[in-house]
């Protein structure tokens, strides 16, 4: 079991711990594209390759459509086979030692302003907000699903991104907030604070993680329009790869430090698309001097200059980017 205590995440026992490891995609887009639950082996071995990396947390990338068994979805990867397949996978996770993350990737609701990821809108790419249609449910349905069980933290949504669709960079972290219509996004939008709400109604404690504007590249005003927690678990999510805006020690020292300083600050995505490790390296060294958590993109077996991927066998060889994350995991590693 986690909880928030000032700006560390602390265990049952009241130590600092820091969530170091890796994201597990698959969850996200297999079932929505009718071809299962994940994207190669989940099985016992597979989970037991990425605790050999010394990792401590596994994000799992999650479909809100194939969690609520809506009828886009076939029916044998929806719904209760859905929900099943993603409990099995916590409880792996969890008997090795781990720290599971569900994160909301994928949602309902058409986007097609600016970077849209497709025309859709059913839940076959990220969309710019969580919707309010479905997402509370989703986050009700999950929350109930795992509220008995602390040592899962919940990720309310992958990457917002409502700055891409207005000019108003308060506009768009009031619709982070609040939700409701925001401006250019053309479906009724949940803000942070309606999925606060939903998991915490539901008499879940479990960690929250929210990530803030650019695809959680930005957390310039996270401390301004955080959302209320009554059960004080909340956690700022931040990602960065090495083409992002705030890339940079100076940015990181600029607005990355300040929240860090009031709350726990957990990167759930680093990566870099170069195949090798050299940006990442500089990414965890910041990351450990100011005793924050990262996870790295992604224990896949994808192009490392497209995925970027970890691996490129699911026994855990590495790829020569992977290898960096593995090689720091085991150093830091007791």
């Amino acid at each position: 079991p986690l909880h928030v205590e000032g700006d560390a995440i602390v265990d049952a026992d009241g130590r600092s711990h820091r969530l170091l490891g890796v994201n597990r995609s698959g969850g996200e887009f297999m079932c929505v594209q009718g071809y299962g639950f994940f994207d190669g082996p989940v099985d016992d071995a597979s989970i037991a390759a990425i605790a050999d990396w010394k990792a401590n947390t596994v994000r799992i990338p999650v479909n809100e459509e194939c969690w609520l068994g809506l009828s886009n979805v076939k029916p044998e990867y929806a719904g209760a086979h859905y929900i099943a397949a993603v409990k099995d996978l916590v409880a792996r996770i969890e008997a090795h030692g781990m720290t599971p993350v569900i994160d909301l990737h994928w949602t309902w609701g058409q986007y097609t302003g600016n970077s849209a990821g497709c025309s859709d809108v059913h839940a076959t790419c990220q969309k710019p907000m969580p919707d309010a249609q479905y997402t509370p449910a989703f986050w009700s349905s999950v929350a109930d699903t795992f509220k008995g069980d602390r040592a899962v933290a919940f990720d309310l949504f992958n990457e917002p991104y409502p700055d891409r669709a207005t000019t108003s960079t308060a506009a768009a972290w009031t619709c982070w907030r609040d939700g409701g219509a925001c401006p250019g996004i053309g479906y009724e939008v949940a803000g942070m604070q309606d999925l606060v709400d939903a998991v915490r109604a539901t008499g879940a404690e479990n960690l929250i993680l929210a990530g803030g504007l650019a695809y959680s590249n930005d957390l310039s005003q996270w401390l301004t329009y955080r959302p209320t927690d009554p059960a004080g678990n909340l956690v700022a999510a931040y990602h960065v790869y090495n083409f992002n805006t705030c890339a940079g020690e100076s940015c990181w020292n600029s607005t990355l430090a300040p929240v860090a300083a009031q709350v726990p600050l957990v990167a759930g995505e680093i990566g870099e698309n170069t195949c090798a490790h050299g940006f990442t390296d500089q990414v965890m060294k910041w990351f450990d001097d100011h005793r924050l958590s990262y996870l790295g993109w992604t224990w896949n077996t994808w192009d490392c200059s497209s995925g970027p991927s970890l691996i490129s066998a699911y026994d855990g060889t590495p790829t020569a980017y992977g290898a960096g994350l593995r090689d720091h995991l085991r150093a830091l590693a007791p």
